[in-house]
């Protein structure tokens, strides 16, 4: 490993000796004899230096396998994806590396988008710090563990994660290998474990989700033209209850940006709907760098529970919602205009997350909210005359 370290830098000096070559073309005619011996010094150097070192590595088998070395790669990655029992690779932070065909139909996403984000944010806020803790510990060197996890999608199934240390090929830290059992559901959920391997295909191609969205977009504008001119609590209402629940699951309104005030929260049934409607926007941090920044902002599995603040009772309303995608949007109706207010929606359970396209139609629904907003008392009267 020392010796690959050392080739490695050679030639990356070489590298960026050639190139300080390359930029001195430009010097005048008389110094280019200066530039010549410096080129001719470094094909020295690579044929006496670098070539004979070059070929110590390969003999000694630094600069990679043979084809039976490679075979047995591929076959092993084979078997990693077509195990038919829910694994992920992950390193001493959770970060997911890679994940088996039967992880990406358990938990409900794919592979590429996986790859790269800690597997914690797939699970239950009140799972993640157990986890990530009893995974640093197996990558210490400290034995394999086990502990019963929650993935947002079912929150009502338990999850028995398996974690075992795993040293993949020559690579210098170890890394964990995550198996996921589903365990038994309660009672009254009725639900099969094996019914969570499945991949469930959606039901609505792409044209059918455009022209959801149409609609919505329809129904909002219908809202807004025959909302009462100059009344913004009576416009934010009714742009909230086109919005709920179609489209989300919550739909909270603030009126205002220096000083916002709720105005409107709908909610799931049973869901603490009074707790966040008494809730400050200002202890809303989301909420707060909408209204100065006027950005809007699209969260997947959001990672910190208090980003939307806390309710009465000191419980992240992130986590009592069960959050799995969060939209936050400023009620802005030109580029340069003052902010309105912001719409935040959520989405929890097993429910899709808010894609880009659903962000972009929200936006500029969001523009019509907020010209509505500041339309003055009476100015539909005078339009008629």
């Amino acid at each position: 490993m020392a010796k690959m370290e050392e080739f490695g830098e050679e030639i990356a000096d070489f590298v960026r000796r050639v190139a300080e070559l390359k930029s001195a073309r430009s010097v005048p005619t008389d110094d280019l004899g200066t530039v010549l011996d410096a080129a001719i010094f470094e094909l020295d150097h690579v044929a006496d230096q670098l070539r004979p070192l070059y070929e110590r590595l390969a003999a000694e088998g630094h600069l990679g396998g043979g084809t039976s070395d490679r075979d047995e790669e591929r076959l092993l990655r084979a078997l990693f994806q077509r195990l038919p029992l829910p694994v992920a690779l992950v390193d001493r932070e959770a970060v997911v590396r890679r994940m088996n065909f039967a992880a990406t139909g358990f938990t409900g996403v794919r592979a590429g988008y996986a790859t790269g984000r800690p597997l914690t944010g797939f699970l239950l806020h009140a799972d993640r710090v157990a986890f990530r803790s009893q995974t640093a510990a197996v990558a210490r060197g400290e034995g394999d563990r086990s502990l019963t996890v929650h993935l947002q999608r079912t929150p009502h199934l338990p999850v028995r994660a398996t974690l075992t240390a795993l040293r993949p090929g020559a690579e210098p830290r170890t890394a964990v290998l995550v198996a996921l059992q589903p365990g038994t559901p309660p009672a009254s959920s009725g639900a099969a474990p094996q019914e969570n391997f499945r991949t469930h295909a959606p039901d609505l191609g792409e044209a059918t989700r455009h022209t959801a969205r149409m609609d919505l977009a329809d129904a909002m504008t219908t809202a807004l033209l025959t909302a009462p001119a100059g009344d913004r609590a009576a416009v934010l209402e009714r742009a909230a209850a086109v919005l709920h629940p179609r489209f989300a699951d919550w739909v909270i309104a603030d009126e205002g940006a220096a000083r916002a005030r709720r105005r409107t929260v709908l909610g799931p049934k049973d869901a603490p709907v009074g707790d966040v409607l008494a809730q400050d926007p200002a202890a809303c941090p989301l909420v707060v760098e909408a209204a100065r920044g006027g950005a809007p902002m699209l969260q997947v599995r959001p990672e910190d529970p208090d980003s939307f603040g806390r309710d009465p009772s000191g419980a992240p309303v992130l986590v009592r919602a069960q959050v799995t995608s969060l939209l936050c949007v400023p009620l802005r109706g030109r580029p340069d205009g003052p902010v309105e207010g912001v719409l935040t929606l959520f989405r929890s359970g097993a429910r899709l997350a808010f894609s880009m396209a659903e962000a972009q139609a929200v936006d500029v629904m969001a523009r019509h909210i907020a010209l509505a907003m500041s339309r003055p008392p009476g100015r539909r009267a005078a339009e008629r005359d």
